[in-house]
């Protein structure tokens, strides 16, 4: 069984801190626009991603009923597994 390849998708989040420092996941903006708020968070750890590659603090949230998983990068950066290799520009601030 062929499994599907997946790319790194970097996406905006939007995160709350709790009084301890702990990071929570709020919601998920894609590059084009849409965005996700994540109903639930069910687990949190240190995680590769088997699919698209790299590793970071893995969450995994409910997102609209479905189970999806999130990364923290020690880059800074927050990534999801895309099937498609998307690539969008930054846009200018």
């Amino acid at each position: 069984m062929k499994e599907d390849k997946r790319y790194k998708l970097y996406v905006d989040v939007n995160v709350k801190f709790t009084g301890s420092g702990k990071m929570l996941p709020q919601v998920i903006t894609l590059p084009d626009g849409r965005r996700y708020e994540i109903d639930r968070i069910t687990d949190c750890r240190r995680a590769a991603s088997m699919k698209a590659g790299g590793t970071g603090i893995r969450y995994t949230c409910k997102i609209l009923g479905k189970e999806s998983f999130l990364w923290y990068e020690e880059n800074y950066k927050w990534f999801v597994e895309s099937k498609l290799p998307i690539q969008f520009e930054e846009m200018p601030a």
